[in-house]
């Protein structure tokens, strides 16, 4: 199962992706019987959250959203027109702000950045179950 849509990159894109995340899981829920936890459902609203809104920051012109069930994951996919790689910052209580790929990187299963002529790919994979990441190491490539 997987859709695949235009976002507007305006100040409404961001709340849009979410919505469209969250109709996503529930009709695979619906229509094709997949589990989706909670904590599933909430994980993959932050990172598309955050996936578009350093998009939508950082890179002019239109943003790609794509999703997509992968047995027991959801890959969400942004993908922009800023070719420039998507790096996480160290660890810095003291920062304000700036924390999302932090977050990301954190919550997701596998996380992915892919540079093309036009711009960048931005994957990251979310389990669908309720089951915590309990390593210290960053999440493996797609």
């Amino acid at each position: 199962m997987t859709i695949a849509v235009p976002l507007s990159g305006d100040d409404t894109c961001i709340a849009e992706a979410r919505h469209l995340a969250a109709d996503f899981l529930g009709r695979a829920v619906a229509e094709r019987g997949v589990t989706v936890s909670t904590r599933a459902m909430d994980l993959t609203r932050l990172v598309v959250s955050e996936l578009v809104t350093n998009a939508r920051k950082h890179a002019p012109g239109p943003l790609w959203m794509e999703l997509r069930i992968l047995d027991d994951a959801v890959e969400v996919t942004v993908r922009d027109t800023a070719r420039v790689q998507l790096l996480a910052r160290r660890v810095d209580p003291r920062r304000v702000g700036q924390h999302g790929l932090e977050i990301v990187m954190a919550v997701v299963q596998a996380f992915q950045v892919r540079l093309e002529p036009t711009g960048k790919t931005v994957t990251a994979r979310i389990a669908l179950g309720d089951g915590v990441r309990r390593t210290d190491s960053p999440p493996g490539d797609l």
